[in-house]
């Protein structure tokens, strides 16, 4: 008997298998349902996002990439500040919510029905990435892929954005270890951090701020709740 050799990407995929066959979630059927009063559903960007070029840490022109970028309301920013934006998401049903938001505000935008890890961005370098809510919807086998894809997408020099849930915090956060991830087979509705372990998975960039987002009460221009931190890195130059 030929024993059968498994390669890294296939144990990958045993693994992805592994947590979604416990998932009955189902990101098209969330954002077919745009009436619900879903905080993050509002058409503004985070305001720390509206912050970092606010303090001109990060300026005006460039390429920009989102992932996970739901209905685009960050992508929409981005291109206003004069951004050539790619946005990536798995949802079609967010997507077509994306392209409408941004046919009436005129933004012109690139939206990508994929899992970011099937991108393929080698040759493409980023001055911007920004992640709001995609990160703690990512398993902890994963997170080195992530890194690597930050890494190679963005240009020595620019700027990679992220929010996470607060662990055990006002919008989620399971405080669960890895290790309990693949025992329970879930991610308990999104892993919660803390700025300690963002420095550890982000070790490799420079760190320009971590905070939790403000909370913000709406209607307002910007989106934000302490329920998330609000973290801004920086690639190193060569």
């Amino acid at each position: 008997m030929v024993e059968t050799i498994y390669t890294n990407e296939d144990i990958l995929t045993m693994l992805d298998s592994l947590l979604k066959e416990q998932s009955t979630f189902n990101w098209d059927t969330f954002y077919s349902e745009r009436g619900r009063s879903v905080p993050f559903f509002i058409n503004a960007p985070d305001e720390n996002l509206v912050q970092y070029f606010k303090e001109k840490w990060i300026t005006p022109g460039g390429r920009g990439l989102e992932l996970g970028c739901g209905p685009g309301r960050n992508a929409i920013y981005l291109a206003k500040q004069g951004y050539d934006v790619d946005a990536v998401d798995a949802s079609n049903e967010a997507l077509q919510w994306g392209n409408e938001r941004a046919k009436e505000q005129g933004g012109s935008i690139r939206f990508i029905f994929k899992n970011i890890f099937d991108l393929d961005i080698q040759k493409i370098q980023y001055d911007v990435i920004y992640d709001s809510g995609c990160f703690h919807h990512i398993a902890p086998h994963r997170r080195i892929d992530y890194v690597n894809l930050i890494n190679e997408g963005l240009k020595p020099g620019g700027f990679f954005g992220i929010t996470c849930f607060v662990e055990n915090g006002n919008v989620g956060g399971s405080d669960i270890t890895d290790w309990e991830v693949y025992r329970q087979r879930s991610l308990r509705g999104g892993l919660g951090y803390t700025p300690e372990k963002l420095k550890t998975i982000f070790k490799d960039f420079q760190i320009v701020e971590i905070r939790r987002m403000k909370d913000i009460e709406q209607p307002s221009d910007c989106f934000g709740t302490s329920g998330l931190w609000a973290a801004l890195f920086q690639k190193r130059a060569d």
